[in-house]
């Protein structure tokens, strides 16, 4: 079963995936919210009939100190819908401070167009979410195990 990473923001979503062992994982597409959460749940939906998913981790964004935010408490709303909407899938959170700038960073790295930058800047903080969450959890799993 694969895990669902979503970097949740005002304008935009972006949405990343892992591979079905949970090793390798894919930016997947950003998706333009045009204010409506309602157009992020439909799609959502579409990506859950093409992929089986147990989890999805959604960036929480809390300020440098560590608290949350007015954006964190939007963020929740969301989080609350997926609940409801979805709830045999496991919604996870995690920490998301930084992922934007690490995102911009990867971007300038490989010297991608900044026309183009708009539009994947979600996408790749997606993933940088679902990698944290994944390697937290293998953290997790090591040290059950002794390593």
């Amino acid at each position: 079963m694969r895990k669902l990473g979503i970097d949740y923001g005002d304008s935009r979503v972006g949405i990343s995936i892992t591979d079905p062992l949970n090793i390798t994982i894919q930016g997947l597409e950003t998706i333009q919210r045009k204010g409506s959460d309602k157009i992020v749940l439909k799609r959502l939906d579409e990506i859950l009939s093409e992929y089986e998913v147990d989890t999805i981790v959604v960036g929480m964004p809390l300020n440098m100190k560590g608290e949350k935010s007015n954006r964190a408490k939007i963020t929740e709303q969301f989080i609350h819908k997926l609940k409801c909407k979805y709830n045999k899938i496991k919604i996870e959170t995690i920490d998301e401070r930084l992922t934007t700038i690490a995102a911009h960073n990867t971007m300038n790295f490989l010297d991608i167009n900044k026309n183009k930058k708009k539009n994947i800047v979600d996408t790749i903080s997606a993933e940088y979410i679902l990698e944290t969450y994944i390697n937290k959890n293998n953290n997790i799993d090591q040290k059950m195990q002794g390593k």
